[in-house]
């Protein structure tokens, strides 16, 4: 079953809409194959991985790719293409995790983010979906590379457990990067890069008002939160995105 994806400035960008995307994830955890993995792209992503080159690999291997920002879908009708909707990390986070519970029995692992945001994760997925067992987490240091004891650590934390899917919350690109350098070392069939997901999942970080989520501006109110953090990715990114588009 292979998806339908659209070229965005060299990368494969999915045009399925979130419940085919949750369908298509389905069906590589039936496979029995091991580590595939998903990530978001948005203006930012592309902009960035052009200056960084594993970057721009982990994006480009990627077995599934979604249009998270508006400017993917602009982009797209720009082009002529077909992308029509955003498909957000929150998407197929909530997506796969309702199809999940619906089989029974399924394994999930969270890893990134500090102990308390974990263990908060862990009792709101025992709540709401019931018939997953989120069977470990792990709270990687806070430093801008991972040592090789690191990795190790980690990557026994997640093996030691098999789960059916890896969540990973850190922030992008570190965590497209760590799942690209060590997918091949997990013992794992599906690999999620859902950065603040893990936040907003948890309340940490309120997710925008339903208007700004529906008329493609969810940024502007994450922006007035933390402009420090994201000014970069809306004065500079965005606008370089688009012009590599036209």
């Amino acid at each position: 079953m292979a998806h339908e994806v659209e070229d965005m400035l060299g990368y494969p960008v999915t045009t399925q809409d979130r419940d085919a995307c949750v369908k298509q994830i389905l069906s590589w955890i039936d496979s029995g194959q091991k580590a595939r993995y998903f990530v978001c792209a948005n203006p930012h992503s592309i902009t960035e991985a052009e200056s960084d080159p594993v970057f721009k690999e982990a994006l480009k291997n990627a077995d599934l790719i979604t249009p998270d920002g508006i400017g993917i879908v602009i982009a797209s009708k720009m082009l002529g293409g077909n992308i029509r909707d955003r498909v957000t990390g929150s998407d197929i986070f909530a997506g796969l995790n309702s199809a999940l519970n619906e089989r029974n029995g399924n394994k999930v692992f969270f890893l990134g983010s500090t102990e308390e945001t974990l263990a908060k994760i862990k009792d709101k997925i025992a709540q709401e979906f019931p018939n997953i067992k989120a069977v470990g987490t792990y709270s990687p240091p806070f430093k801008p590379k991972f040592a090789a004891a690191d990795n190790r650590l980690m990557i026994e934390a997640i093996n030691n457990f098999r789960p059916d899917v890896l969540w990973v919350g850190m922030t992008a690109p570190k965590q497209e990067k760590w799942i690209y350098q060590n997918k091949d070392r997990l013992d794992v069939k599906f690999i999620g890069a859902i950065g603040a997901v893990f936040d907003f999942f948890t309340g940490n970080v309120k997710r925008s008002n339903p208007f700004f989520l529906k008329t493609g501006l969810e940024w502007l109110p994450r922006l007035l939160q933390e402009p420090r953090r994201l000014w970069r990715r809306n004065v500079i990114s965005n606008p370089k995105f688009l012009f590599r588009v036209i």
